[in-house]
């Protein structure tokens, strides 16, 4: 059975990576379980393995290189990061399905609030369709988003994971071209008027967990 554990307070990005190594080293060796892991970090950046040195336009808080997946992407106070600590070995050695199962694990958590997130073909992450903005200069929908995805796999076991805004300082996505995307923004659960708390979207991710990662077989 998945553990799950919720950090209190605020946990330092640092500290956060080098929890997670030791947690998969261990899942791999046999000696702990799988586990999600919910935190907060502080106002940081992290550059993924695809970041583009262009894309951080102002370092307003510290930078950290991540040997996840993406780009540039923002993590502070308000928003919900679930670093997920699972064994692909015993799931399925497929990352392309382990990443879609993570997008419809969002998608489901937010439709909780009736909410309708959504996938693109070529943007990874979870997004939101904003028919009351104005459109884009080539006429076509804004779209924000509202969730990011980046995940590392070692020996088959995964972390990092996904960072879903339920209500932080959004003028703090100023500094980066989150994930390298031009032209859309970024919203949040209570930018969109839903009055949801953090323990709120905890419990719908809990909800919503076992439809899309049953549990692994031995």
């Amino acid at each position: 059975m998945t553990e799950w554990i919720t950090a209190p307070g605020l946990t330092g990005y640092a500290d956060a990576v080098a929890f997670m190594e030791a947690r998969a080293a261990a899942i791999h060796s046999g000696d702990a379980g799988e586990l999600i892991w919910l935190v907060e970090h502080p106002p940081l950046y992290t550059a993924g393995t695809s970041a583009k040195a262009q894309d951080l336009l102002q370092a307003r808080f510290p930078v950290h290189e991540s040997g996840r997946g993406g780009q540039y992407t923002y993590h502070g106070p308000g928003q919900r990061v679930i670093y997920t600590m699972l064994d692909l070995n015993r799931r399925g050695r497929d990352v392309r399905a382990f990443v879609k199962s993570l997008e419809n694990w969002v998608i489901d958590a937010l439709a909780e609030f009736n909410l309708k997130g959504e996938i693109r073909e070529g943007r990874v992450g979870v997004w939101i369709a904003r028919p009351d903005k104005p459109p884009l200069p080539d006429g076509t929908m804004r779209e924000d988003k509202i969730a990011a995805i980046g995940v590392k796999l070692r020996k088959w076991v995964s972390f990092h994971g996904i960072s879903i805004n339920v209500e932080p300082d959004l003028s703090h996505y100023a500094g980066i071209v989150p994930c390298g995307i031009s032209g859309h923004g970024v919203t949040s659960l209570v930018d969109l008027g839903l009055p949801v708390a953090m323990d709120d979207l905890d419990l719908a991710l809990r909800g919503t967990f076992q439809r899309h990662f049953a549990a692994a077989s031995t």
